[in-house]
């Protein structure tokens, strides 16, 4: 295959990684909601955007956003994480770090 000829299709790929990338950076459309303890209000993260450090004592996180949260075992959204689907919750470890939506 000639370069002229590859030249639309590796452009067409980048321009939909691209439109993928920028779809992902938008901020989701709801609440996520943490629990921590019987004696402290709920934190409530409306419309969250980025990396969002959770509460010290965070017990249980519920995602009510329109798409899937990650929640990070270090404060700064970096390594492994758990995915919570929209609609869903789940316990989260004390000391978790934080989440991205």
């Amino acid at each position: 295959m000639s370069l002229l000829r590859s030249t639309p299709v590796l452009l067409s790929a980048s321009a939909a990684a691209m439109a993928l990338a920028a779809g992902s950076a938008a901020a989701a459309s709801g609440e996520v909601v943490v629990f921590e303890t019987e004696l402290q209000p709920l934190t409530t993260y409306a419309d969250p955007t980025g990396c969002q450090k959770l509460p010290l004592a965070a017990h249980v996180l519920t995602n009510n956003t329109d798409s899937p949260v990650r929640i990070y075992g270090d404060p700064f959204c970096l390594g492994p994480s758990v995915i919570v689907l929209p609609g869903h919750g789940t316990h989260v470890a004390p000391g978790s770090g934080s989440f991205s939506a």
